[in-house]
């Protein structure tokens, strides 16, 4: 494995993945999140169990640089481990985004999907939500890089901020490009662009649930191609209403900083000590929410 392109559910990783995937030098996992070598499989699902490590060949095809795009993989703390045990030379795109509006986003589709309900949790208020590891642990920044730091060199990572994926898109994947070593690439930035939005804002009505599991039981040598067919025009069929409502979709308030803001802060600012990305602008952001001056606030 040569590429783990990972970060945090809900920030952005679905849009650089669908962007590089166009690279002929890069070969994407199919599906784009095998989650094969963490033991987080998910929001919920766990399983520490050693992976069939001769089966993760299956997940790639051609001769480009292997790139497994499971996000989870940040968050899981025997991840790093397998991996330089497994992959020593691995790299690592990290994608991250300011992390109250991650958790929210987060909190919002799992409650789209009912998945917390598919894992016998209740997820309706957010500050219930919030006291659920399932939910805390992919923005702990700070703890997880932390581990990380523990395998591998900070020169083996180049992080990213989501938001400049709307901002300055070209310019992120040019950073990526740099970072791997390959070739430039004339890329469809478009591709994909909201390609996570709509399970984030709307909830999946029983025709939608249906059509979600048949799709999902089809191969993925016919599923991909159709894929990517709808991403280059930006078709979200997932959009249609008798697939999905905007029903049940909260919108990110100043109480959600309320909720989770300070011990957020604090994650964030121990990441920033451990890689010396610039915060700044996220910790002006919860402060400002919460009603909290930045000078004030811990750094």
């Amino acid at each position: 494995m040569d590429v783990f392109l990972v970060g945090a559910p809900k920030a952005g990783t679905t849009w650089l993945s669908n962007v590089l995937d166009q690279h002929p030098g890069i070969s994407l996992s199919e599906p784009k999140e095998p989650n094969f070598v963490a033991s987080h499989k998910g929001t919920f699902v766990r399983d520490e169990m050693e992976p069939d490590w001769p089966k993760y060949s299956e997940f790639f095809s051609g001769d480009g640089m292997k790139m497994d795009a499971s996000v989870h993989t940040f968050a899981c703390p025997i991840a790093p481990g397998r991996i330089k045990a497994n992959f020593p030379e691995a790299r690592f795109v990290l994608c991250l985004r300011e992390p109250v509006a991650r958790t929210v986003s987060h909190w919002n589709m799992v409650r789209s999907t009912g998945e917390d309900k598919e894992n016998n949790r209740s997820w309706e208020s957010f500050e219930e939500a919030w006291l659920d590891d399932s939910l805390r642990v992919d923005s702990m920044y700070g703890t997880s890089m932390r581990n990380w730091l523990e395998h591998f060199d900070l020169d083996r990572f180049t992080i990213i901020d989501s938001s400049r994926m709307r901002s300055e898109p070209i310019e992120v994947v040019r950073e990526v490009e740099g970072f791997l070593g390959i070739d430039e690439w004339d890329y469809d930035v478009k591709m994909g662009r909201h390609a996570n939005s709509a399970s984030s804002n709307r909830k999946t009505t029983v025709v939608g649930t249906i059509v979600m599991f048949g799709f999902s039981l089809i191969p993925g040598f016919v599923k991909s191609p159709i894929v990517k067919f709808l991403q280059r025009r930006d078709w979200n069929i997932y959009r249609l209403p008798i697939l999905s409502t905007e029903e049940g979709y909260v919108p990110l308030v100043d109480q959600h900083y309320l909720t989770c803001g300070e011990e957020l802060c604090e994650e964030i600012a121990l990441f920033g000590s451990l890689t010396g990305f610039d915060h700044s602008n996220w910790k002006s952001q919860i402060r400002g929410r919460m009603g909290v001056s930045s000078e004030n606030g811990s750094e």
